[in-house]
């Protein structure tokens, strides 16, 4: 707090809504849709999927930078000032004008529940879960090693919970995106921008639940078997192991050195 009694937020607080804003948005909305859009691909094949993935992490030692750059601290910092939001040290700027109490009330529950589903879904999935018995997920397995992870019915019931509140807070969150910064200001406006903001949520949250029923339907040996040929098939093409002695070692025969 400064010498005339206003703190950093209350000085600064028009940018740091427009960042806020921004960053629910563009990174964080933007990744929401393409991971969904790329998880759904298991409804193609463990092949598919795990072809998204190899790809996603053939960025090698730059992954770490691009996470946290565009996903982890975005996200820390969106979370960061809606928390400090619903505790009433900024003021709410978003106040609906016609009616949306509801709206809103359900975009401060969404934003908690998202919040404290990232995290546990980090823990669980992201190898920085290691340390807490999580990061279950194996690049080089998708498919087997996620299927296997959502196997219990009550984590694919919170995983449900979890897609459809950041659907619900990203879709809404558009909505009120566009009050913030001036794109609607009518009530017809907000009307028509509040049917594309509803159709865009149904569509992305049916992919959403469709990629967590794919996992549902998976055959963990199958995938596990085509994830293992798909390996075969690398090591093969980045020279790491021969066709020679896959054949020899088929054959139960040791290869010559």
């Amino acid at each position: 707090m400064d010498d005339n009694g206003s703190t950093f937020l209350a000085r600064h607080q028009f940018l740091i809504y427009r960042l806020f804003s921004l960053a629910g948005l563009i990174p964080i909305g933007a990744y929401l849709v393409v991971h969904l859009i790329t998880n759904s691909l298991v409804l193609n094949g463990p092949a598919a999927y795990q072809d998204a993935v190899g790809q996603i992490h053939s960025l090698g030692v730059f992954l770490p930078f691009v996470e946290w750059t565009f996903i982890f601290i975005p996200i820390l910092f969106h979370a960061a000032i809606g928390l400090i939001i619903i505790a009433g040290g900024m003021p709410n700027a978003n106040a609906y004008p016609y009616g949306g109490n509801i709206r809103y009330t359900l975009q401060r529950a969404t934003g908690m529940i998202v919040f404290a589903f990232i995290i546990w879904h980090v823990i669980q999935m992201h190898h920085l879960g290691l340390l807490f018995g999580g990061g279950h997920f194996e690049p080089e397995a998708a498919t087997s090693s996620t299927a296997a992870t959502l196997s219990p019915a009550w984590i694919r019931g919170l995983y449900a919970i979890g897609i459809v509140s950041a659907v619900y807070h990203l879709s809404n969150g558009l909505w009120t995106q566009g009050i913030t910064w001036g794109i609607w200001t009518t009530q017809a406006a907000m009307q028509r921008a509040g049917r594309f903001c509803l159709a865009f949520g149904l569509v992305i949250g049916c992919i959403g639940l469709a990629a967590l029923y794919g996992f549902m339907t998976v055959d963990i040996t199958k995938a596990e078997t085509v994830e293992k040929n798909i390996q075969t098939l690398h090591e093969i093409h980045t020279g790491e192991v021969s066709p020679a002695a896959l054949s020899s070692n088929a054959a139960g025969v040791s290869p010559k050195r």
